[in-house]
């Protein structure tokens, strides 16, 4: 049989991220406005969980606002325009719509007109798998400029009276803008999952048992226990193997950046993975809480402006969260803007 042969398109041998974005929720709230609910006090919140006080968004402000916002700050501080990027990822699991996706939406209020635009809804791991999607579109031709964003209204899912995860949750969105790259600047990624603790973190109730008078508005809700077992010691694994795909030690290291779910969950990590006094860890969860998804760039953001001299070096970032999944990859964090023609 003669067949013929098909065109593929050639991308680009490396990638790098440009430059990051952010967006956090206007309103403060510290742990004293929620210890009433929840029959507790800001000094257990802070032992348990390390955080002072979280970032969340007024009652109008939606996913999608803070997305627009990280997104348009990432894209002007890459040095690229807007009509460049070829695709847009949104990582999230607050759209407040089920239908249509949060990144159509982006895409046309960031200026990336008829951009490729889809959602991942892979939770706290969710900006992650969506860096690895970025390096796979800009490598294989499809897109020459992809703008990621982590962007979660957490808020809107909380029951103020849970103890296991309410006091937790912030609002925010981070972004990231990933283009070609004349040297590696995203290492293989590590994704996976372990659906045999598909109930470790999820929702009290669904949406079709609200709509049918079955059970509440869905909120958060997570094991606790057996969600930290599982980050500290199965996820310090996941990140060896990053590093060890990445062919780097944790010596080489000059950031760490894991999901922000809980202080002692990055302490206990740091440790596990025996990471040197020079590596600089990320904890934005102290003032910002747990964004999910939007976790990791928030942090990457925050580490970059408070310590501008990192730029350039390697950071390991891993993400873990409901499912139960997972991603992790070392990158080259950015620093100045690129020079384009």
């Amino acid at each position: 049989m003669n067949r013929p042969t098909l065109q593929q398109s050639k991308g680009h041998e490396f990638t790098r991220i440009y430059a990051m974005g952010a967006a956090r929720g206007d309103l403060v709230v510290g742990n004293e406005e929620l210890v009433e609910a929840i029959n507790s006090s800001d000094e257990w919140i802070r032992q348990r969980t390390g955080i002072i006080e979280r970032r969340r968004a007024s009652k109008d402000i939606t996913a999608v606002d803070l997305a627009v916002e990280a997104g348009r700050e990432a894209i002007e501080t890459s040095g690229i325009r807007p009509d460049q990027i070829g695709a847009v990822i949104v990582a999230t699991v607050s759209n407040p719509a089920v239908t249509p996706s949060v990144s159509a939406l982006v895409a046309e209020r960031v200026g990336a007109g008829t951009a490729a635009a889809y959602d991942i809804e892979a939770a706290c791991a969710g900006y992650a798998y969506a860096i690895a999607q970025a390096d796979a579109l800009v490598r294989s031709g499809v897109a020459e400029y992809v703008l990621v964003i982590g962007a979660e209204k957490l808020s809107d899912f909380v029951n103020p009276a849970d103890r296991t995860i309410s006091f937790l949750l912030g609002d925010g969105a981070g972004a990231a803008v990933v283009g070609p790259s004349d040297f590696p600047g995203i290492s293989k990624s590590i994704l996976g999952s372990d659906g045999s603790k598909w109930g470790a973190v999820g929702m009290e109730g669904t949406y079709v048992g609200f709509r049918a008078g079955e059970n509440e508005w869905p909120t958060m809700r997570q094991e606790g226990q057996t969600v930290f077992r599982w980050a500290v010691w199965e996820m310090a694994k996941v990140a060896q193997q990053a590093l060890d795909a990445a062919g780097v030690t944790a010596a080489d290291l000059t950031a760490f950046i894991p999901h922000q779910a809980n202080m002692r969950i990055i302490d206990e990590f740091a440790k596990v993975l025996k990471l040197p006094d020079s590596v600089i860890i990320a904890r934005d969860i102290a003032t910002t809480g747990n964004t999910s998804a939007a976790s990791i760039p928030l942090a990457t953001h925050r580490l970059l402006a408070e310590h501008p001299e990192a730029a350039g070096g390697l950071a390991l970032q891993i993400g873990f969260g409901a499912g139960l999944v997972f991603g992790s990859q070392v990158i080259v964090l950015p620093g100045n803007p690129p020079a384009l023609t």
